[in-house]
């Protein structure tokens, strides 16, 4: 009898613990599924108040609108005073193209200017001298139209004298020496009206030509003074390009930025269009994020951004905004695009770029360089 309870008595012990043991587990199930549900209401409340209202992407890089600064004269370099990462600012001096050639052009396109001044001025002069010799040419003709008068005048009366001797030759009242001179007197006033006939055809023809010339000297000289000259104009230009070229022998930086790819020295030839350097506006980087295409559907033109660079970390929040959308995703713009229209086939998602304007005091306190990478986080509420 009791060695019977005995051995029952280990059996009820051990039914007891597994009774406990599934009893735990079902507690440990319970209080799992009690977690997993909190998980999901939790996320299901981050995703509804928080997750649903922005859109992400650690695809995103700093980026700026660089300056190339070039040449724009032929010639050895003499000067240049910046290095490479040195910041510099708009107008500053970064190199300097010997002048010495530009400043001998400039000296040669002055005296042209000169010149021409001086020749148009000729060219007015010759306009007054015309002008003055028409009015000498018509003098000459009024000369001649009366000395034509008076020879023809002395015709009529030498005529007069010849007929009137000559009816009384035959009465023999006049001698014939008298009548021989009345003659001579008659022929010589007649060849004067000749001469005067001809001297006024000759001061026409004097008027006609002094006309032209005054004409001739005229047009060089029509609708403009000196300084509006088509001549005096040229030779400004020329004048204003030597000077142009000299002042392009000192190279100036176009914006504020940082010096990157200086790839020249002193000594060095360079010619015109030569790329010297590159500027780096970091005060005006942008980001340019990527983010898939569907996520895109509720980015605007204005949403507010929130970026960190993995140069400072999470201690330090960027903001910006979202300024413009690219007209299409990357593949689409790449050297060599996809040819989807193929047999084998597989769907990637696109991403597109997406533009971000950065808080210029934000990168005032922060700068950034480009190539930086960066995360965003775009509010689309």
């Amino acid at each position: 009898m009791t060695q019977a309870s005995t051995i029952e008595r280990p059996a009820e012990k051990t039914a007891q613990a597994s009774s406990d043991r599934r009893a735990r587990r079902k507690q440990l199930f319970a209080i799992l599924a009690a977690v997993i549900a909190v998980i999901a209401v939790l996320w299901l409340l981050y995703w509804l108040l928080i997750g649903s209202r922005h859109v992400s992407t650690d695809d995103a890089y700093v980026q700026a609108d660089t300056a190339q600064v070039t040449a724009l004269v032929a010639g050895p370099l003499i000067s240049v005073p910046v290095g490479e990462t040195q910041h510099v600012k708009k107008g500053e001096v970064v190199a300097v193209i010997d002048p010495a050639d530009y400043r001998l052009a400039l000296s040669r396109a002055q005296a042209q200017l000169g010149q021409a001044e001086r020749k148009v001025r000729g060219y007015f002069a010759n306009v007054e001298a015309a002008s003055a010799q028409t009015d000498a040419r018509s003098s000459d003709l009024a000369r001649a139209e009366a000395q034509l008068a008076s020879a023809q005048s002395d015709l009529v009366r030498a005529q007069t004298e010849y007929d009137r001797r000559h009816a009384l030759a035959g009465t023999g009242a006049v001698s014939a020496d008298e009548l021989t001179e009345v003659q001579n007197q008659r022929q010589t006033t007649a060849a004067a009206v000749s001469a005067a006939q001809a001297a006024l055809k000759q001061a026409k023809a004097n008027i006609s030509v002094a006309g032209a010339q005054r004409d001739a000297a005229a047009v060089l000289v029509q609708g403009a003074d000196v300084a509006t000259n088509p001549e005096v104009a040229e030779a400004v230009a020329q004048r204003n390009q030597a000077q142009l070229d000299l002042d392009r022998t000192v190279i100036r930086a176009p914006v504020d930025g940082i010096v990157a790819k200086k790839a020249i020295e002193i000594g060095q030839r360079v010619a015109a269009g030569t790329e010297l350097m590159t500027i780096v506006p970091v005060q005006s980087a942008y980001v340019d994020a990527n983010f898939k295409e569907v996520q895109l559907r509720k980015i605007r033109v204005g949403s507010p951004v929130v970026l960190t660079s993995d140069l400072y970390g999470g201690r330090v929040k960027f903001h910006g905004k979202v300024i413009g959308v690219a007209g299409g995703s990357g593949s689409a713009f790449a050297l060599i695009p996809a040819q989807n229209a193929t047999g084998n086939w597989i769907k990637v998602v696109q991403r597109v770029p997406v533009r971000i304007a950065l808080d210029p005091q934000e990168l005032e306190k922060h700068p950034l360089r480009v190539g930086l990478s960066m995360k965003a986080e775009v509010e689309v509420r």
